[in-house]
């Protein structure tokens, strides 16, 4: 008898358990639609990246996947239930998660809009008086408020995000220079190896880079997993930097013949 593999992944696929109404604005997202018609997404790799144009869903569809699971909508950990505004969407139920054959130990959801108001969030749990250690003490010992973005972002994955994680992340490369979009590559890694799963979403051909990661282009028309070389993001920005002058000097021709 063949003995049952249990995956190592903690979400499997995404897929549409009922159709979204007609006269919900997710209804004309293309995301919604393009997951509805072909059936689902299926994760692979301890590491999937959703990437495509502004207005496609992808943040929306990241988000939706976070709350599914059980993250405050405006991020952080599974414990965190603060909220500031009540604007995340409705899309998480409609979304079937797939899971895998274990639950994760740990985790977090990063969304860029609204990193301020969970790093707030840690001050104010760090001011309660409890006999367990500092809650900042798990956030590198500094207020996230005392570090610039990049260096607050840093710090979280630094010394918050642990072994067996499952870890959302919405643009993360919003805080980041690209040396330390390089330098999240390597701490993806580390937490790779030590059985965490990142489903992100992400404009950054360098993240996307990450080896043996999962790259699905979300565009109007469809949901498709592409080689990362194939992505409109590598393309674009291979052919600005291997010729900068000549691709501005496009562009600015094409907006003044506008």
């Amino acid at each position: 008898m063949e003995q049952e593999v249990i995956s190592s992944l903690f979400v499997e696929e995404l897929r549409m358990q009922r159709p979204v109404p007609r006269e919900s604005y997710l209804y004309r997202l293309p995301v919604v639609r393009n997951l509805t018609k072909q059936g689902g997404i299926r994760l692979s790799s301890p590491v999937t990246f959703f990437v495509g144009e502004n207005g496609i869903g992808k943040s929306t569809l990241i988000e939706a996947l976070a709350v599914a699971v059980g993250f405050n909508p405006e991020g952080g950990t599974i414990n965190f239930n603060f909220s500031t505004q009540d604007s995340h969407s409705e899309l998480y139920r409609y979304l079937k998660v797939v899971r895998g054959g274990k639950r994760p130990r740990t985790g977090f959801f990063l969304r860029a809009e609204s990193f301020y108001n969970v790093a707030t969030e840690v001050d104010r749990l760090d001011k309660i008086p409890c006999a367990l250690p500092s809650l900042l003490d798990s956030y590198g010992g500094v207020s996230l408020h005392h570090q610039s973005h990049g260096e607050s972002f840093m710090a979280l994955v630094e010394n918050r995000f642990g072994g067996q994680g499952l870890y959302v992340l919405d643009e993360p490369e919003a805080a980041l220079s690209p040396m330390k979009q390089m330098e999240l590559i390597c701490h993806i890694d580390r937490l790779v190896k030590d059985g965490c799963q990142f489903v992100i979403s992400t404009h950054s051909p360098v993240l996307m880079a990450f080896p043996g990661a999962d790259v699905y282009q979300l565009s109007q028309k469809k949901i498709e997993r592409v080689d990362y070389h194939e992505t409109e993001h590598f393309q674009l920005m291979k052919a600005f930097v291997n010729a900068p002058e000549k691709m501005t000097g496009y562009l600015l021709n094409c907006a003044h013949d506008e």
